[in-house]
């Protein structure tokens, strides 16, 4: 050792001064300034103050008292302590909550998603931590009554009645705090007794803030265990190697529909809860959740479920059970993947391909990457589960970063249904009324109804018609607040923005010259269900999409109405083409398979492959077989195609060269600024600022970053602000967020004008 660094050795504490031994809290928020700022720890909140815990602090000159997040308490012996100068620190005014709100693997993945989507930690945790426990959402405050601890030993030496007598030894003989009205009840008196002994002092009355009972869903039949083929117990005993071993692996299980993945994740769980731990599993749509539900509630005996639709004491009170470490499955949406377990075994992402599970919102989270990490993080497996896997999934598999579960046949070797296309050009070209059922499909419709099977009809558009024109001048009826047309809805006869909710009645007459002959074309949910109902007057009809499921339970009765066959057509979004197993559908419909295919998107063919195999798989799923029509006016496009051919490996064949060639994911990686103002021209200057920073960013730290734009967005207005973006991609991520972190601190706020960052993105309009 030198003799610098002697003389520079770090006190010993023995021989540090009072003021020399301190604690600061690391303070976040979840609104700016966000921070982290640093404060002294009092003396009296040392032993309160843990991470995860909220404070009150103060903020600014002016000392105005802010809510924010601890993320580390940092001591005068803590490796960062340089970082800290405690001498000029506030102190810490208030501590909210008695146990942290995060645990510390959860404020762990709050730090990771914090850095790797560049989001403010405050605002991840806020998206982490339901509203309902953040506000104590199905709690009350209630008065509990206990003995003074002197007291015991003066009952027989004090003045008492009998009554009160009897009222003082049960409490004495109890370990837990009673209500008064328990305590009432048990001894046989009134309230009068009671307040009696509690203004004398030989009753302590404590208030406490109390879960409220929550009804519970009863639970499903028990079902036994279904026989797994060769196939699944080969991917059964991969998997549960390494639960057994407490070790990480991310698997792809890729399954052709109706395969029995679920069959696979229910028993890879079993083994998890016998070693007394916990799973989470991720569905893509809140439609799914009733049927998985169903499916495990059948086979463990306490199921959570974490969704949207909850309201927030029921959320909470799913939350608070989770991290009891009371429940064993827990079920939900993209935001499950915050579940508070505290012995977490297994991770499960079914239909992991689905875009659903990307946030689009800050944090503006993929939940298959956070899976992923928070796996890796605590050690345990990770299933990814899909018939069409996404291609930057596949690719992993391909470069064994992931092993690979293949599920090449359907449970009983049932065969795929046979799969049709319908050429809208040659089928719509003679007619004079436009139809959405085409000849062939509406002959099929009939066969499979009179033979009593159910059929589905997609269609991805919602509304009854998707265009408002006038054919004397061409004017289309626009959202003012968005550069989309407004949608006819016939229910209500309104005209609706889908992006910002912004309604009128239908116009009868052009907004623009007045002609009375308005024209509403175009086709969604609505106009398809009045056209079936047209067809088949006599045919129970079910429309399933966002226009009518938005009642707490609608899902679960639909698809059970569905399932009683008390419904034989079921047609809708794109809700209903995943997950769903009805083995008496025995007819699918995909009414236009081309709606997303020539979006200016390089996932636009990825994404009509997955729907229609998806759908496609909703049929065939019993004995009486099944069969697909795909109506398209692309008949010869690559991705319908392979669609029709349930032909994943031939379009991932075809699709990842074009990929490689571009730089796109999954051989690069990409981000996207956005810029917003209700100013056009502010917008598209700040666009162009940034723009400048990010490439002086990319020089200065010598980084490789390719910069496409800033260009108009492809929906130029929406939400009343104007809409410049840029595409940013580079084959380093780490180099890419290196630049962004660096461009993002130099940024100055101009009033009026809002930018967004969005890592991995997957929405490009």
């Amino acid at each position: 050792m030198d003799q610098q660094s002697l003389f520079n050795k770090a006190p010993q504490p023995w021989q540090l001064d009072d003021q020399d031994d301190w604690l600061a809290a690391r303070v976040a928020f979840s609104e700016a300034p966000y921070g982290p700022y640093d404060y002294s720890i009092p003396a009296e909140l040392e032993t309160a103050i843990k991470p995860g815990i909220r404070v009150e602090v103060p903020l600014g000159r002016g000392n105005r008292k802010m809510l924010g997040y601890c993320i580390e308490v940092i001591g005068a012996f803590s490796d960062n302590a340089s970082s800290v100068n405690p001498g000029k620190l506030k102190p810490v005014a208030r501590v909210i909550d008695k146990t942290p709100l995060l645990t510390g693997s959860l404020l762990e993945l709050a730090k990771w998603i914090s850095q790797y989507y560049l989001c403010p930690i405050g605002t991840v945790i806020e998206t982490i931590v339901p509203p309902g426990i953040r506000n104590d959402a199905g709690t009350r405050e209630m008065l509990f009554l206990s003995l003074p601890k002197d007291i015991a030993s003066r009952i027989k030496t004090e003045k008492l009645s009998e009554l009160q007598s009897k009222i003082l030894q049960t409490l004495s003989r109890s370990a837990e705090d009673w209500t008064p009205r328990e305590l009432a009840d048990t001894v046989g008196c009134t309230a009068g007794p009671i307040s009696t002994l509690r203004k004398r002092g030989l009753i302590v009355a404590t208030a406490k803030r109390v879960q409220q009972k929550t009804h519970e869903i009863p639970g499903e039949e028990r079902m036994e265990d279904l026989p797994l083929n060769p196939e699944q117990q080969t991917a059964l005993d991969q998997i549960v190697s390494h639960v057994e071993s407490d070790s990480h692996k991310t698997f792809l299980m890729h399954g052709v529909t109706g395969s029995g993945k679920t069959e696979v994740y229910i028993r890879a769980i079993q083994k998890v809860v016998e070693f007394g731990r916990q799973a989470i599993v991720l569905v893509p749509e809140i439609s799914l959740t009733p049927q998985t539900r169903q499916r495990f509630r059948a086979r463990f005996d306490r199921v959570a479920v974490l969704h949207s639709h909850l309201s927030a004491a029921q959320r909470a009170w799913h939350w608070r059970q989770i991290a009891a470490g009371h429940v064993q499955v827990v079920i939900g949406a993209r935001s499950a993947i915050f579940a508070p377990t505290p012995n977490l075994g297994l991770i499960v992402l079914d239909e992991e391909h689905d875009g659903s599970f990307k946030q689009d919102k800050a944090p503006r989270y993929h939940a298959r990457d956070v899976a992923d990490w928070r796996a890796a993080n605590e050690k345990v497996p990770l299933i990814l589960g899909s018939a069409t896997p996404s291609l930057e999934t596949f690719q992993r598999s391909i470069e064994r970063k992931y092993d690979t579960l293949t599920l090449s046949k359907r449970v009983l070797d049932l065969p795929l249904p046979d799969v049709a296309t319908i050429d809208l050009r040659a089928d719509f070209g003679g007619r004079k009324r436009f139809s959405p059922i085409s000849q062939k499909l509406r002959s099929e419709m009939n066969n499979t109804l009179a033979d009593d099977g159910q059929v589905i009809l997609l269609l991805n558009r919602r509304g009854f018609s998707t265009r408002i024109q006038c054919p004397a001048c061409g004017h289309v009826e626009t959202c003012p607040d968005c550069s989309i047309p407004l949608t006819h809805h016939k229910e209500g006869n309104k005209a609706a923005c889908h992006y910002c909710d912004h309604q009128i009645p239908s116009p009868k007459r052009c907004t623009d010259c007045g002609n009375p002959s308005i024209k509403f074309s175009g086709l969604g949910t609505q106009r398809l269900e009045m056209e079936v109902a047209a067809l088949f007057p006599d045919v129970p009809i079910m429309r399933m999409d966002t226009d009518t499921m938005k009642r707490p339970g609608s899902h679960e009765k639909a698809l059970a109405n569905f399932r009683k066959g008390d419904t034989k057509i079921l047609l809708g979004t794109q809700m209903i083409a995943k997950g769903l197993d009805f083995p008496n559908v025995t007819l699918v419909g995909v009414i236009n398979a081309d709606t997303a295919l020539h979006l200016p998107d390089f996932r636009a063919a990825e994404r009509s492959f997955s729907l229609v195999t998806q759908v496609a798989g909703r049929t065939g799923r019993g004995q009486r077989g099944g069969r697909v029509l795909v109506q398209t006016f692309n008949p010869d496009n690559a991705a319908i195609v392979a669609a029709t051919r349930h032909d994943y490996l031939g379009f991932a064949k075809t699709e990842l060269p074009q990929r490689k060639m571009f730089g796109y994911p999954p051989f690069g990686f990409q981000a996207r600024i956005v810029v917003r103002s209700e100013t056009e021209t502010r917008a598209d200057h700040v666009a162009e600022n940034i723009a400048k920073l990010v490439k002086q960013s990319a020089d200065e730290l010598n980084a490789r970053i390719n910069v496409l734009g800033p260009s108009v967005a492809p929906m130029e207005k929406l939400r009343g602000k104007y809409r410049y973006h840029m595409l940013l991609s580079s084959s380093v991520p780490r180099q890419l967020q290196a630049v962004l972190a660096h461009a993002d601190s130099r940024i100055k706020p101009v009033e009026g004008v809002q930018y967004a960052i969005d890592i991995d993105p997957q929405d490009m309009m």
